[in-house]
């Protein structure tokens, strides 16, 4: 049931990152929406992981940003690369992959660490 839970907030911050993007592009350029998904994904996966941890909390919050960046990898490459986009140019680009990623784990485990200063690691 933990892993359960922690998936399902996973699932909410891709959803909402992919919402991000799909909004962005019918509304503005490429480049702008990769700059504001850039600057959304880690804003929603901080206000995500901040409710897990208040509320659950059963990992430890680099076990947290792990579990979610893995999460947005594999989605990205087995449902957005495989098969909408039909191809794996989205992971040449830093700014379309990369940054997010290291951004989403960046303030998953800050947000979690800030919440619990004894949890290190």
């Amino acid at each position: 049931m933990k892993i359960i839970i922690i998936l399902i907030h996973a699932v909410i911050g891709w959803g909402l990152c992919g919402l991000i993007m799909a909004i962005g592009m019918q509304y503005t350029s490429i480049d702008n929406a990769l700059i504001i998904h850039a600057i959304g994904a880690p804003v929603k996966f901080g206000i995500i992981s901040y409710v897990y941890f208040k509320r659950f909390g059963f990992t430890t919050p680099l076990q947290t940003g792990m579990i979610f960046v893995i999460f947005v990898i594999l989605m990205d490459y087995f449902v957005v690369a495989m098969l909408i986009e039909k191809n794996f140019d989205m992971f040449k680009s830093l700014l379309g992959t990369w940054i997010p990623f290291v951004l989403i784990f960046l303030s998953t485990y800050f947000t979690g660490f800030s919440l619990n200063k004894s949890n290190l690691v």
